[in-house]
């Protein structure tokens, strides 16, 4: 700010202005209990706070809180505009810092000098930073839940664990992934998601396959469950694990759990014995249960557990960094506007701009010697720039004089 010191019997005391606060950084944290992107359906645009201003008698303002954003283990973020990998956020309480604020400006206490002791100038606060970003969830789970639509994935889950799933006769009851924790003894646990049904072509996207497929990429055993009632069950099974593998042939390669449900019904039972036998001809050894009247589930729970004991554990890549020429931040542009006018485009003169005080002549000044100092001025009468003709910096108009 612009201020000067005010005591009796201390003529001209000075300048005094404070710096302004430092505005919060936006940071990315994981929350453990939470296992979807839900809450950015309904909140797209996060702003943190402003630093306070600075006050008299060199006062500095208040730096502002960082603004956490809790996400679910498993959340990749990407720059929407570049496709940058950001961070891939695995751990609890792991965080990401994905904004910046900006640094408070100065007060006119840092442009005294022995020539001009009482300095009109002062800067705004630094512009934040601004991203778009793209957001992915791949979940951590134990054990993934896949099948054909209304096979019984839900009710599975929710009958083996606390999880709430939605539950209907109807395909694709399920649209969001489910997670759910199964306690099979005292020391004994598994974390499960329901993946929501699979259809042909769901590697390309087909029925929001591709956004389903993705969820089971960390999971490290499969349970297949298959519809008993269905019309061809053997067809299903070929059709889902052929997604599979299209989509990432490591996927292919899981320990799976072949369980063939609706056992409660007596069409399933008479067709059980021909669908354990074609499926031990393919190399499974297939199980039967009823997610109604709970048939069999501890049984199937047990042998994934055992096949989690030998499976590998699936490492979390950790990109490369990516070294970039950055571009210097004096260089800059100038361009024609439909006006006339023209448009000068660069980090730090915009930068400069947004920080300074249009109204005071000493920070106009200031502008104007950093204009010459990167070689603008210049330019511009290369251009051809006149008395008159206005010069666009973002959303400052300036008019040109000699």
């Amino acid at each position: 700010m612009v201020h000067f010191h005010r005591e009796k019997y201390v003529p001209r005391g000075g300048p005094d202005g404070g710096d302004g606060g430092r505005g919060g950084d936006i940071i990315f944290k994981v929350k453990p209990t939470l296992n979807t992107l839900q809450n950015f359906r309904f909140k797209r645009k996060y702003v943190a706070q402003d630093g306070a201003n600075g006050g008299p008698s060199n006062m500095t303002g208040k730096s502002a809180q960082d603004l956490y954003i809790p996400v679910p283990p498993g959340t990749i973020v990407y720059d929407d505009d570049s496709g940058e990998l950001l961070g891939d956020l695995v751990q609890a309480d792991e965080e990401l810092r994905i904004c910046k604020g900006g640094r408070g400006g100065l007060g006119n206490q840092h442009f005294a000098t022995s020539r001009n002791q009482a300095p009109r100038t002062a800067e705004k606060g630094e512009p934040p930073e601004e991203k778009n970003l793209r957001l992915e969830l791949k979940l951590l789970a134990d054990v993934g839940i896949v099948g054909v639509p209304n096979a019984g994935k839900s009710s599975f889950l929710a009958a083996v664990t606390n999880a709430t799933p939605k539950i209907a006769n109807y395909p694709f009851t399920t649209l969001e992934p489910n997670l759910g924790v199964a306690n099979l003894d005292e020391e004994t646990d598994l974390i499960l998601a329901d993946i929501p049904g699979l259809i042909e072509g769901a590697h390309q996207g087909i029925g929001l396959g591709d956004s389903f497929l993705k969820h089971i990429q960390r999971t490290r055993v499969l349970i297949h469950v298959l519809d008993g009632m269905a019309e061809d069950t053997l067809a299903d099974f070929s059709q889902i694990n052929a997604e599979l593998a299209l989509f990432d042939p490591a996927l292919a390669e899981k320990p799976m759990v072949v369980v063939v449900n609706k056992m409660d019904l007596p069409d399933v039972q008479e067709k059980w014995p021909a669908l354990k036998k074609a499926l031990t001809k393919k190399g499974y050894a297939p199980m039967s249960m009823s997610a109604v009247s709970h048939e069999n589930l501890q049984e199937i729970l047990w042998k994934a557990h055992s096949l989690l004991q030998e499976a590998p554990e699936i490492e979390v890549v950790e990109s490369l960094p990516v070294y970039r020429p950055e571009a210097d931040p004096r260089d800059f542009t100038i361009s024609r506007e439909p006006d006339g006018g023209y448009r000068v485009s660069g980090a730090s003169i915009e930068r400069a701009a947004e920080m300074t005080y249009w109204e005071h002549d000493g920070s106009v000044r200031r502008f104007h010697r950093l204009m010459v100092t990167l070689g603008v001025d210049e330019a511009l009468r290369k251009e051809g720039i006149e008395d008159g003709d206005t010069v666009y910096i973002r959303d400052f108009e300036l008019e040109w004089q000699e």
